[in-house]
């Protein structure tokens, strides 16, 4: 049996968590640049307040009804998503869980008897909530598919399941599956449930009575086939080990408003090649490659909200590096090559890839000694910026007055992770 551990309106529980007085009252959380809403409590969702949908069509209704709102705090979130994750590897054992999104994980039950998988997830719902204080739903099923359809159910009527489920007959799994539209199915995207309904597939159940030669043909091959047989209750979706080491690391922002000049730019992307060489070098690994794009603002916004033309290049590096003075170097580069006057620009990012550890990139006999020591620098500009934070040791490039940052107006306390921010208790 799999269960999944699915964290409650995640954002929003974080921030309660340190505000109790916003307990049972309506919250919401916005994305970079406050731009969408990203989580909304119970109490936000039935005001009518929408998700994914940009935050000032919703203003009137959160303004009205007094609505609490968060810009995206993401050193709390991280953190927190960190203990809830602990705590379930304490459980069960750090083998058996596959940490799936900052607020979901998978656990391995097979050791557990079956007549024990309730009180299990009973445990497992009491014993987070009470190490962390966030709040969590449990599903628990055959498959990660079946799992994923017991959590959302878990979640439809609180009040009567106590946001905990089990499948763990076939007269439950046939019930969960007709009661779950095809389009919630986790693994099926938009396309393919119109798709789905179009031959007459409305159900999850629907979908579970077909053969494998039917996936094969209309669900996209040997993806689709896993996707059926997990509906049937055959695990197909195996669990995976932890990603130790990223392939590729990317770090983007939108602008806090409308760049036109190329130097504000340049000063964007030398910051994030700076925090995507620090995240380079915590996994003690050197990239071959860097790409850097840059996205225009969407002129016509009558119709939809499009995301704008963007445009990219990247260049190899001679050798693969860590060191964000050799990065930044190549980044900038490329933004000129990218850069086109007049146009208006409201995102920037860098992608490094080619990745490979650092213990095999070599020292330079034909350099000095002194020029081979760039870790060491880079590691004590890490170290201190860890220690004191905000960046406090940068390259000129970046920028000192940054005026391009993102907007995050309604900033919470770091409370976990700043010694200044600690909660007060009187």
């Amino acid at each position: 049996m799999i269960a999944i551990v699915d964290c409650n309106s995640f954002y929003c529980s974080c921030e309660r968590l340190f505000r109790p007085d916003l307990e049972h009252k309506p919250v919401v959380v916005l994305s970079n640049n406050d731009g969408c809403i990203i989580s909304r409590s119970d109490e936000a969702k039935a005001l009518g307040v929408g998700m994914a949908g940009p935050y000032f069509k919703a203003k009137p209704i959160i303004e009205a009804n007094n609505v609490e709102v968060f810009s995206s705090n993401y050193n709390l979130y991280g953190d927190l998503s960190w203990r809830v994750m602990e705590t379930l590897r304490i459980m069960f054992g750090k083998d058996r869980v596959e940490v799936y999104s900052v607020d979901e994980c998978f656990i391995n039950l097979d050791m557990i008897p079956a007549d024990e998988m309730q009180d299990v997830a009973v445990q497992i719902k009491i014993t987070v909530e009470q190490w962390t204080g966030i709040k969590v739903s449990v599903g628990i099923a055959p498959t990660k598919v079946l799992a994923k359809v017991a959590n959302r159910l878990s979640k439809k009527n609180k009040q009567v399941t106590q946001c905990v489920m089990v499948l763990d007959n076939k007269n439950k799994i046939e019930k969960a599956l007709q009661q779950t539209s095809i389009d919630a199915v986790w693994g099926v995207g938009f396309s393919y449930s119109e798709k789905l309904k179009h031959h007459g597939i409305n159900t999850a159940f629907d979908l579970s009575i077909k053969n494998t030669n039917w996936a094969n043909k209309h669900l996209g091959g040997i993806v689709g086939i896993r996707l059926l047989q997990e509906l049937k209750g055959i695990p197909s979706i195996q669990m995976k080990d932890e990603l130790v080491c990223k392939k590729v690391i990317m770090t983007t922002r939108m602008f806090g408003h409308s760049v036109t000049d190329i130097q504000s730019i340049k000063e964007a992307v030398a910051t994030y090649t700076a925090r995507a060489a620090e995240k380079l070098r915590r996994q003690y690994s050197a990239a071959k490659m860097i790409g850097v794009f840059i996205v225009a603002k969407q002129e016509n916004h009558n119709v939809t909200y499009n995301r704008g033309a963007t445009i990219s290049s990247y260049t190899t590096l001679p050798i693969a590096t860590s060191l964000t003075n050799l990065l930044i170097k190549p980044a900038l580069e490329l933004v000129e090559r990218l850069f086109e006057e007049g146009t208006i620009y409201k995102k920037a990012g860098v992608t490094l890839s080619d990745i490979v550890p650092d213990t095999s990139i070599q020292g330079n006999l034909f350099l000095p000694e002194s020029d081979n020591k760039g870790r060491l620098l880079m590691n004590t500009m890490d170290n201190i910026n860890f220690s004191q934070r905000n960046d406090i040791l940068k390259f000129a490039s970046s920028g000192t007055t940054r005026d391009w940052k993102m907007q995050q107006k309604f900033h919470s306390p770091k409370y976990t992770s700043r010694w200044e921010d600690l909660c007060m208790v009187k």
